[in-house]
């Protein structure tokens, strides 16, 4: 089956899932095509991010007078399908946070893509999010392209489905994916009833090989990893201000990068934790994989998140997690069993729980671990999860 991705900003250090996926069902012996709109504004360190963008098209690198003269090809091929079209994308475009304008962009955009995919022999086409470029498959798919589909991750959908257009994306899509049955339900909350059941769970995966041999959890003092973009979703800055509440000895690697990296400097420096709080910017995976080794636990202190890929890991890698009571991620991390669970927001909490974590024997540490492992090997094999996301592509 020849596949096409649209994706808004592809490849991004934080979408490592979307490469694994398109690679998982590359190994299966689909043809998958990659159609972003722009490169990304992050330098890419990891060597297997820089390969994707070199098998990457870039929409609007192609310069506005072919996407201009694709929209008019289209516009001769058939006037009724581009009407349609462009009644759809203005109508978007009023129910958006932007402008009609822009969602006319989308409109050439997808004219070049939806001939792309002709021209390839594209059977199904897949987005990630459901914003632009769900905006593009559905616009695409109008205008003579390939079927298409959407998976939604949230939180980003969820605060705002009706400036996205998310029900009328899903009325036209063959399929609509949720990666948690939190996520689906949300969807189901803006779907027609009518539609609730071409709303699929297909989770995001791990690779089960990379992580066969977990390593062995470190001696002396707890140390821990947390990985996310630095952004106010993420709640980074609760967890430095329960990092200054517990006195037990513990150290964190902060991982990541992101628009609040100086308040969150600021804000270590104040509390005198330089000693106890590193922070090291984006690395990749290999580097992920070292800090997850050389730590106990991993905390993810998000106010809002989809279901994290950095939970999955670590629990593959056989460590315990320290997270929020929010939308997937109690479906996969488990009170006591798997690790430690906390009110979104609740600093105290927070700190308790890193005190509870740092009170745990090790040998209490390492049953967690195994738990979180067979956990997550069993729910978020990339391999099954791009089997089924397959087999709805070709139902």
């Amino acid at each position: 089956m020849k596949i096409a991705y649209i994706l808004n900003t592809y490849p991004q250090p934080s979408q490592s899932f979307i490469r694994r996926e398109i690679q998982a069902l590359e190994a299966q012996g689909h043809e998958v095509l990659r159609f972003a709109m722009r490169r990304s504004d992050t330098p890419l360190v990891d060597v297997q991010d820089r390969a994707e963008a070199d098998k990457t098209e870039y929409v609007l690198a192609e310069g506005k007078g072919t996407l201009v003269t694709a929209a008019l090809q289209a516009l001769k091929a058939d006037p009724a399908k581009l009407y349609e079209a462009a009644k759809a994308a203005i109508a978007m475009g009023r129910a958006s946070e932007t402008s009609v304008l822009r969602h006319l962009v989308y409109l050439t955009e997808a004219a070049f893509v939806a001939a792309r995919c002709r021209a390839e022999g594209v059977v199904h086409a897949h987005a990630h999010f459901g914003t632009n470029a769900a905006a593009v498959a559905m616009l695409a798919s109008m205008l003579s392209g390939p079927k298409f589909s959407f998976t939604v991750h949230g939180p980003e959908e969820f605060d705002a489905p009706r400036a996205l257009s998310l029900g009328t994306k899903m009325h036209h899509a063959a399929f609509t994916v949720g990666i948690s049955q939190f996520g689906r339900s949300q969807l189901c909350r803006w779907a027609d009833p009518d539609d609730w059941d071409r709303i699929a769970v297909v989770r995001c995966g791990i690779e089960p090989e990379k992580f066969s041999t977990p390593a062995p959890l470190p001696d002396g003092p707890r140390r821990l990893v947390a990985i996310g973009r630095l952004v106010e979703q993420k709640g980074q800055l609760a967890l430095v201000r329960a990092m200054g509440e517990t006195e037990e000895d513990m150290h964190l690697t902060l991982i990541g990068d992101g628009e609040m990296r100086p308040q969150i400097e600021s804000l270590i420096a104040k509390l005198g934790l330089a000693e106890r709080i590193t922070l090291t910017g984006w690395v990749d995976e290999n580097r992920i994989k070292a800090e997850l080794d050389a730590a106990h636990a991993l905390v993810m202190p998000s106010f809002a998140e989809g279901l994290p890929m950095v939970v999955m890991e670590a629990m593959a890698a056989a460590r315990p997690v320290i997270a929020t009571y929010i939308a997937g991620t109690p479906e996969l991390v488990q009170e006591g069993k798997s690790g430690w669970m906390v009110p979104a927001g609740d600093v105290h909490a927070l700190a308790a729980a890193l005190d509870r974590m740092a009170a745990t024997p090790l040998s209490n540490f390492r049953k967690m671990g195994d738990a979180a492992r067979s956990r997550v090997l069993e729910r978020h094999d990339v391999h099954k999860e791009a089997e089924k996301l397959a087999q709805l592509m070709r139902e």
